[in-house]
């Protein structure tokens, strides 16, 4: 079985990138840049999923993964929340609305089933060899 060697490889790291590039295009619009608590707020949710993707392989054990995990699955709630604030005050299209949400789902989704093959492996991780 080939084993990932780095975050960079996780396709549900990936799909947080796109996601929280999307965030950040969406943010930069006129009306909801000027919506600092709300712009920055969201962008931290964002950057929050995607980095504790990232820290939470770097520990090298599948529990502490799965808890990180755990960590970027509530982020990206978060974000889906904030971006329905963002749609009731007509900071994003409704097209671009659809498109984060469904993108936060499928990230959401990839990491529930990641969480699901950690917790169900006998692979404990390398820092447990």
């Amino acid at each position: 079985m080939v084993r990932t060697q780095s975050f960079e490889d996780l396709k549900v790291w990936k799909s947080a990138r796109e996601v929280a590039n999307l965030i950040y295009d969406a943010t930069e619009g006129d009306r909801f840049s000027r919506d600092f608590a709300l712009r920055d707020q969201i962008r931290r949710s964002a950057i929050s999923v995607v980095s504790n993707i990232a820290e939470g392989f770097e520990r090298n054990g599948n529990k502490e993964f799965t808890n990180f995990l755990y960590i970027a699955k509530g982020s990206c709630g978060e974000a889906r929340a904030q971006l329905y604030i963002a749609l009731d005050r007509d900071y994003v299209t409704e097209y671009e609305f659809r498109t984060i949400l469904s993108k936060l789902k499928e990230t959401s989704r990839m990491m529930f089933g990641l969480i699901r093959y950690l917790r169900n492996s006998d692979h404990k991780g390398p820092k447990y060899r």
